[in-house]
């Protein structure tokens, strides 16, 4: 855990691209690395550039899915601007990314110039291999290069430090685990299907939350409280609503219920699980927990925990009064659509 604090920022920066995101930005790191870890045998690349990786790999560096530019600056220009305030403003790499220019600008200039948004142009790179890639001037390219040397030393470290060790001794825990409560154990997340059942239910805050200690938490929120908080902090983050919200609020039925809390056991990777009622209805969708939720990695606990979902009916208000996507609504409504606060609707 020592060694994953001092490395997680250039870690998450650097190596998982928390600086450098969009779809362009990938590909280019893509096309860098593939490129110098075919040579290598097999067993010795990078685990995401290995023979049983590449046909999707390729699949997504040759796909004629449409790209545009102002997101991918957009994207760009958030994620550099995110890495230079985390990181400091002192920081090298940070420093030598920017080249003395702000986010916003650097990121167009290198938007603008890169021509990966051509797939004949990714080929070419593709094929070309190692030597290709190096001599390439996109730059989007030498921008991965210039930031790869750190961010595979990072990831190294990362590999060699923590995910072996927590593989190594987290096998040795769950063994002793095992001889001690046998099957009684419920198991890991494995990515197969699990089935979490609780209530939806308020809570009274801790004082770990964002409200003081002993207020009462309802179970549900509405969309007019979304523009209350708004307006109580002047339409800023994180209350921040968009426009197209702001400017449908005279279609919207304010008492929608727009998120609900409920006391099933989650854990990170459940976010887009649906919320399934006694009738097999669906009624809401997993989006995250309060930070009370945080400890059931390893305990579970429905005292004050629990998990936030946007409840099924502010879905459907959403589509239709905010996006007009009255098609989808249809074809999702097509059966009943029940809510855990309430009745059809």
């Amino acid at each position: 855990m020592k060694a994953q604090r001092e490395i997680f920022l250039p870690l998450n920066y650097l190596e998982r691209r928390g600086g450098f995101r969009g779809t362009l930005a990938g590909i280019a790191r893509d096309l860098l690395r593939v490129t110098a870890e075919k040579p290598k045998s097999n067993g010795d690349r990078l685990r995401e550039y290995r023979d049983s990786a590449l046909p999707s790999l390729e699949q997504r560096l040759f796909s004629a899915a449409p790209l545009y530019k102002s997101l991918e600056s957009s994207l760009l220009a958030e994620s550099l601007a995110e890495m230079r305030d985390e990181l400091g403003a002192d920081n090298p790499t940070a420093n030598r990314v920017l080249a003395g220019k702000g986010p916003g600008e650097r990121a167009k200039e290198i938007i603008a110039g890169t021509k990966l948004d051509d797939v004949s142009v990714r080929k070419q790179l593709y094929q070309g291999g190692a030597g290709a890639v190096q001599a390439s001037r996109d730059p989007l390219i030498e921008l991965m290069r210039m930031i790869d040397p750190e961010a595979r030393a990072v990831r190294k470290r990362y590999d060699d430090e923590v995910e072996a060790v927590e593989r190594e001794q987290g096998a040795v825990l769950a063994k002793v685990v095992f001889a001690a409560e046998g099957s009684n154990m419920p198991p890991d997340a494995t990515s197969t299907l699990r089935l979490s059942y609780g209530a939806v239910r308020g809570f009274v805050e801790d004082g770990r939350g964002i409200v003081p200690a002993g207020t009462k938490v309802p179970f549900f929120t509405t969309i007019g409280g979304a523009f209350e908080h708004a307006n109580q902090h002047g339409n800023k983050s994180p209350y921040q609503l968009p426009g197209t919200w702001t400017k449908a609020k005279s279609r919207l039925r304010l008492d929608t219920p727009l998120n609900m809390v409920s006391t099933p056991d989650i854990i990170g990777g459940n976010s887009g699980s649906p919320v399934i009622n006694t009738k097999a209805e669906i009624v809401g969708i997993i989006f995250d927990g309060n930070i009370q939720s945080l400890p059931w990695r390893f305990a579970y606990d429905d005292k004050i925990a629990r998990s936030i979902s946007v409840d099924a009916r502010g879905i459907i208000e959403a589509l239709r009064n905010i996006y007009g996507a009255n098609a989808l609504v249809d074809e999702l409504t097509a059966a009943p659509v029940t809510s855990a606060l309430g009745a059809a609707r």
